[in-house]
């Protein structure tokens, strides 16, 4: 079951929007209560599938995911979230063990909590996810970098291999920018993660390589034998066609 955003004057709201997703009635009622009394717009979803709808049809601003979901699990909806979407995604899970907020957070998850957890603290976790910047980029010394049939436009953030235009998200883009900038430098995880996440990001490593990864799949980049983004072993990647 979903609730529907408040309409305001205008059909818009300028306020920030966020989607829980969690098959425990009781604990989506508290979470959505706390939040819209944080002045969030919220709505609901009690299982993946239909959590991945929402965030295609409504963007929302930062995705509340339990791990444990009827259908497919929290995991693989935040996989599939993460191939389209730069939502924050905090994941919550009742499972304690160091491994499982690994997964969670190489699926590309910005954050996690663990059950229970007090309804503030959630608050304050998605307030300071939605204060890290999704840097965009801002300095364009050229206007097209150009790798072979991959031609990456920066004034109008568009990426086309021959004629085909190619479907990025804003993170992944800008994450091609990065590493475009300096052909043949090897940049490290955290390096990226400083350029693309901003400094104030904390988190996971694992989250570079779930956005390489799906980077590669739009690009039609096999990992094996790179044409474009090439990992260096004990470092990270780098953008280059070179041995």
């Amino acid at each position: 079951m979903t609730s529907a955003p408040p309409n305001d004057a205008g059909g818009l709201s300028a306020r920030p929007r966020a989607l829980v997703v969690d098959d425990e009635a009781p604990l989506v009622t508290l979470v959505r209560s706390y939040l819209e009394r944080e002045g969030f717009d919220v709505v609901t979803a009690a299982d993946g599938e239909r959590a991945v709808e929402l965030v295609r049809e409504l963007s929302p601003d930062v995705v509340v995911l339990d791990v444990m979901l009827p259908g497919i699990d929290g995991i693989e909806a935040c996989r599939r979230i993460r191939s389209f979407s730069d939502a924050y995604i905090l994941m919550l899970t009742a499972r304690a063990e160091e491994v499982d907020k690994i997964v969670g957070l190489s699926t590309g998850a910005d954050d996690y909590l663990t059950k229970p957890f007090s309804p503030g603290e959630l608050v304050a976790r998605v307030r300071a996810l939605l204060r890290r910047p999704r840097q965009a980029a801002t300095t364009l010394p050229s206007p097209t970098r150009r790798f072979g049939d991959l031609a990456i436009d920066l004034l109008g953030r568009e990426v086309r291999i021959g004629d085909d235009l190619v479907d990025l998200t804003r993170l992944e883009f800008d994450l091609l920018d990065a590493l475009s900038e300096s052909p043949n430098v090897a940049f490290s995880r955290s390096q990226l993660l400083d350029r693309v996440w901003g400094p104030s990001w904390f988190g996971d490593q694992h989250v570079v390589d779930v956005h390489v990864a799906n980077l590669r799949r739009k690009l039609g980049d096999d990992g094996a034998a790179p044409r474009y983004i090439r990992t260096v072993r004990g470092v990270g990647y780098r953008m280059g066609t070179g041995a």
